[in-house]
């Protein structure tokens, strides 16, 4: 059943955003060459942690990490480890989550390691534009079809994959709710958007071919192909005045100081 959420709610579910949004701009200033991923995923769950959430990926169905790190041709769910040291040509995608106040922030970034190749920094860029698209598609009385064919029409018109085997989900007192919210899509299909619906509007485009596999350590999904992918990822409100990105930097008493940085999300 997918749950409604009150303006209220809404307002609530702000802090485990902004928590989860600053835990990765965080992890993001860290990502160069040499760089150990396990140290990314430390960082990660100590900001949400000094911040009074709690890690929202951790344990969550067996997952032993606060954060997925996943490099290159790792589209989801690539697990911390002191054996996965970042290279220079690396694009590598940072998942956070964080729990506050019993609600659920859940966001994604793809950041350049060192100098990127032409063609990955293209692929980020498309990428990055699909969730834009996807998010302008999040208003009342559009359907869930609108907002993937947005995603899947800019990354197939590009050339890119889109990944059908993993979508974006629903959003609140749990980490994955009631809608599934697919990159791909025909436009005026699938369940209709009303205010109050919170969904993770989540591309995950690929270099080649759109298919995948799991890795033997049964969490960390690649493509098929070796093809490198990114994935963008936001916690979006659908509300009468349009979407609303609740993984955003915002101030609030659950804060005990802010910080950021000067990247670009």
């Amino acid at each position: 059943m997918i749950q409604i959420k009150t303006p209220a709610e809404i307002e609530s579910m702000k802090a485990a955003g902004a928590i989860s949004k600053l835990a990765l701009r965080r992890v993001g200033a860290m990502i160069r060459p040499g760089v150990d991923t396990l140290d990314l995923d430390r960082v990660a769950e100590s900001i949400i942690r000094m911040h009074r959430g709690t890690p929202a990926f951790k344990g969550y169905g067996g997952f032993p990490a606060s954060i997925c790190c996943s490099i290159n041709e790792e589209i989801v769910h690539g697990i911390p480890s002191h054996n996965r040291i970042l290279k220079d040509g690396d694009i590598v995608s940072i998942d956070t989550g964080a729990v506050y106040g019993g609600w659920v922030g859940d966001n994604a970034w793809t950041f350049f390691c060192g100098t990127p190749s032409e063609a990955n920094k293209a692929l980020c860029e498309v990428t990055r534009d699909c969730l834009k698209a996807g998010i302008e598609q999040a208003v009342p009385g559009n359907r869930l079809g609108d907002v993937g064919f947005a995603v899947q029409s800019l990354a197939e018109s590009n050339g890119y994959g889109v990944v059908r085997d993993y979508v974006g989900h629903g959003v609140g007192h749990v980490m994955h709710e009631e809608p599934n919210v697919p990159n791909y899509g025909k436009k005026g299909r699938g369940v209709k958007l009303q205010a109050g619906m919170v969904i993770a509007i989540e591309p995950m485009i690929t270099m080649g071919s759109y298919e995948s596999h799991v890795k033997p350590n049964r969490w960390t999904v690649v493509t098929n192909d070796g093809g490198f992918a990114a994935h963008y990822e936001n916690t979006i409100a659908v509300t009468e005045d349009g979407p609303v990105i609740l993984t955003q930097d915002v101030e609030g008493p659950w804060c005990p100081m802010q910080g950021g940085t000067d990247d670009k999300q």
